[in-house]
């Protein structure tokens, strides 16, 4: 197997299967060790979707600081930050670029010399159990991670199954080799987030327990189980917590040290070893969302034995049956950015349930899942732009699971509200919208939602949308918009619930229910009522009908919208372009006003109102790295110029996307991000999903192989493929010539060839 190094990675080359010589797409998934603005990309150690998320977390940022909240912090969305000199450990659990954080979980840390229980201060390296580090002994792989601790010369490597972190530690010849539990630390942490730990243990070599923790999840508890390769000398423990009015009697122990049962809230543990030289001390530690004997149970199937490297090889195998979803042909650097596209679409949603089906539902009892997996990490006001969309193609078994996800996380609300972000038995209520309609009216509609009864699951999209009391429903049914001074963000509110209402709509019609097609396909008209037609934008509308009158459209302050200025949210509409570009004054000025967002010179006062999104993520005044604008430059296409809608792709496919550490022009947002990416380099991106259509942009491979589900091929051939041939001379799909810059989801299921002839000469 040949090698080759690649900024802060190594990564294989090729792999040889029988006869011939087939890619191992893992040696493209060269992840994008977290960009250096945010940080917000994980390197570590994780197989598909899987429930543990293994990784290094480069330090301790407090979420406030003096009673304030930290901005310092954003940059520790995913516990890892490039720039960093220093790791202080590796915890279980992480988000995936979600621009929000939480999680964190078990953090340890080997160590050797004297025994330090504090993490100690980046700017002071010694003054706790952080070691320094390099990227020129650091390896991130998919499923694999391996680092050099140089304070202690320890090599540290790290693998995964679906709930097993598998840790292997070498170290050096010491009489002072320490495992560090830190039961405390957690990411976007606070004094009072752990609710309470447990830590009991059982024998020399396996202990148990559990974190229950109030953040975004307010009622978040993971129970773990951890395994030593040997037994350990003695251990003990550092309880941090206040001191309390009352704790019982249990005084009359020393809890300090070789005390078999801790109970407190700000814990610290350690384990005391022998090691001679380069001995290896390997650990397994399994999440259970349930019980500590379901942790035993989840170890004991998914990582039985011992072995590493076999570990490593089987998680491997599962990241190149999932990417050889997708063979591509291009460049090299085409390879890397495409297939660490698909790493990073499919880290989550999460695997929410145990080997046994069970899982923590949101009336915090046990349920079985049954005939489906349960998910959690719903990202959806990200998500179902693209990544649930990609999932229709590459993945619908999986997001007909999800939505039965969905649908159990509503049966278990007593709001009787589908998710909009939920994670771990919980809904931490972030974004705006009901998203999760859109990705199951998408699903149903294109006919991938096995399993799903359809209209109920259309009654829990009603019920949704008609919850009055959430996030101003009530006043959008009465007034037709969320005026801005009941809600600070009513103008992008009233946008996402129209989108929703829409597809909502769509479902209905499908199944034949046509008093609910009617009401919210008029409710899908709602966004007109914001729209200001004095200034031509999408404005901030008051209770008394009134336009906000110091109006400002590239501000994202005040204005009425979340995430977003007016320039991006009013295009904000994927459900009805044409009647935006009636509304906006004709396809002429549409045009103009598209290539005016593109082409703009944002001031820099513009910035410092921006906490997740910096030049580099910004085209003009397009906002690639937040997702409402996603879907504009396809807008062209509906304007009569689908050419510029071909040149702005392939623009920002090579402006936004690059394979190195700030190689992600935002937050990657779950995988929206990267879907977003895969979707456009293959040549079509669905616009309004809750449509079995895909508008047609501009493939940026050489070629490419659908492998879906059903056994078919769905085959993307492309001639005359160059940097400058960025336009479309023609497009045949099945020997057929396309008429127009459409191709339906049917027709990629079906399998087939659609064959793109490009050109440096736009076709106009």
């Amino acid at each position: 197997m040949k090698n080759i190094v690649l900024p802060a990675l190594l990564v294989s080359s090729l792999i040889t299967f029988g006869q011939g010589k087939k890619e191992n797409h893992v040696q493209y998934v060269k992840p994008i060790i977290g960009t250096q603005r945010m940080g917000h990309v994980y390197p570590g150690a994780t197989v598909p979707f899987g429930m543990v998320q293994l990784s290094p977390d480069t330090d301790t940022i407090p979420y406030e600081t003096n009673g304030k909240y930290n901005g310092e912090v954003y940059k520790y969305c995913a516990g890892y930050q490039y720039d960093d000199k220093t790791i202080v450990g590796f915890s279980h659990t992480h988000f995936s670029g979600t621009g929000h954080a939480d999680l964190g979980d078990f953090l340890i840390m080997p160590t050797t010399g004297e025994l330090k229980l504090n993490p100690g201060v980046a700017n002071v390296p010694h003054s706790g159990f952080r070691s320094t580090f390099s990227h020129e002994n650091e390896i991130a792989a998919a499923d694999y991670y391996k680092v050099k601790l140089d304070d202690y010369n320890i090599t540290a490597e790290l693998t995964a199954t679906n709930r097993v972190g598998f840790h292997q530690y070498t170290f050096p010849a010491t009489d002072q080799a320490h495992i560090i539990l830190d039961m405390m630390s957690g990411i976007y942490n606070y004094e009072d987030k752990n609710v309470w730990t447990f830590v009991r243990v059982e024998n020399d070599s396996l202990i148990t327990g559990y974190r229950q923790t109030s953040g975004w999840a307010r009622t978040r508890t993971v129970y773990f189980a951890m395994s030593f390769s040997k037994p350990f000398i003695q251990y003990g423990t550092k309880d941090n917590s206040k001191k309390e009015a009352y704790h019982g009697f249990w005084g009359k122990f020393d809890q300090r040290k070789n005390f078999p049962e801790i109970a407190g809230r700000q814990i610290r543990m350690y384990f005391d070893f022998k090691t001679i030289a380069d001995e290896k001390i390997k650990i397994k530690l399994a999440l259970s969302p349930v019980s500590t004997i379901n942790a035993i149970n989840n170890m004991r199937t998914e990582a039985p034995g011992w072995d590493f490297e076999a570990l490593k090889t089987k998680g491997q195998a599962l990241w190149n049956k999932e990417l050889d979803k997708v063979d591509i042909t291009g460049q090299q650097e085409e390879k890397e950015n495409f297939y660490t596209a698909m790493y990073h679409a499919f880290i989550s949603p999460t695997t929410y349930m145990d080997v046994n089906g069970e899982y923590r539902g949101l009336d915090q009892n046990t349920h079985t899942a049954k005939r489906f997996t349960n998910y959690t990490t719903f990202s959806l006001w990200d998500t179902y732009r693209a990544l649930h969309p990609l999932f229709n193609i590459l993945q619908p078994k999986r997001n007909a699971d999800m939505i039965q996800s969905m649908l159990a996380h509503y049966n278990q609300s007593t709001l009787k509200l589908l998710p909009v972000w939920s994670n771990s038995a919980n809904d931490n209520w972030c974004m705006s919208g009901y998203h999760s309609v859109s990705v199951i009216a998408d699903a149903i509609i294109k006919g991938n939602a096995t399993g799903v009864d359809a209209n109920k699951a259309l009654d829990a999209c009603v019920a949704t949308a008609t919850h009055r009391s959430y996030d101003g429903i009530g006043l959008y049914i009465d007034m037709g918009y969320v005026p801005v001074d009941k809600n600070g963000v009513g103008s992008s509110n009233t946008l996402e619930y129209a989108y929703d209402d829409w597809c909502i709509a769509q479902l209905a019609k499908k199944l034949g229910r046509m008093e609910i097609y009617k009401t919210f396909l008029k409710r899908s008209e709602n966004y007109k009522n914001v729209f200001d037609a004095s200034k031509g934008f999408m404005n901030a509308r008051m209770s008394d009908g009134s336009f906000k009158k110091d109006f400002d459209p590239l501000s994202t302050n005040g204005q009425g919208f979340i995430e977003g200025n007016s320039w991006n949210y009013s295009l904000c509409v994927p459900h009805a372009p044409e009647q935006l570009i009636s509304l906006m004054g004709g396809k002429q000025h549409f045009i103009q006003h598209l290539d005016s967002l593109f082409t703009m010179q944002l001031p820099d006062a513009f910035f410092a109102e921006t906490e997740d999104i910096t030049r580099d993520g910004i085209i003009g005044g397009y906002v690639h790295g937040n997702e409402p604008s996603h879907h504009i430059a396809y807008l062209y296409n509906w304007a009569g110029a689908a050419w510029k809608t071909q040149e702005r792709i392939r623009m920002i496919l090579k402006m936004q996307y690059k394979a190195a550490p700030d190689g992600l022009g935002g937050n990657d947002d779950a995988g929206q991000m990267s879907a977003w990416y895969i979707f456009s380099s293959l040549g079509f991106y669905p616009v309004a999903p809750g449509s079995a259509d895909y508008s047609i942009g501009s493939p940026a491979v050489d070629g490419a192989v659908l492998n879906l589900e059903n056994g078919k091929k769905f085959i993307i051939e492309v001639n005359g493929q160059g940097d400058k041939n960025v336009y479309i001379k023609k497009i045949v799909l099945n020997g057929k010539p396309l008429t127009s810059f459409t191709i339906k989801h049917a027709d990629i299921m079906s399998g087939g060839k659609i064959t793109f002839y490009m050109s440096n000469v736009p076709v106009k």
